[in-house]
């Protein structure tokens, strides 16, 4: 099970990391709070002194079409905000 799917670079986390230290990941919906600091330590070898998790519900959508309506929902993700011990960052562009 991969823990880490993908960094959060929107500019709401965005500035959320330059005034508060804080970074933003979709994470696997089952990790706990254990598992990603875990990952994230060992992924960016970085300190992490806290994990605050939020699951959010998949938005339900309705499209009109020709042939009738057609209805769905948009995928259930947990994000998880990571605070960071004073000194350590992580840079998402640095591989680019």
């Amino acid at each position: 099970m991969e823990i880490l799917i993908k960094p959060l670079v929107t500019e709401k986390m965005t500035a959320i990391q330059e005034k508060q230290g804080k970074f933003g990941f979709i994470v696997n919906i089952n990790a706990n709070k254990i598992e990603i600091k875990k990952a994230i330590e060992k992924t960016y070898g970085v300190t992490v002194t806290a994990v605050n998790t939020i699951r959010y519900d998949g938005k339900r959508k309705t499209r009109y079409t020709k042939t009738g309506i057609i209805e769905g929902r948009s995928a259930s993700y947990k994000k998880a905000i990571i605070s960071l011990a004073a000194g350590d960052t992580i840079d998402f562009y640095a591989n680019i």
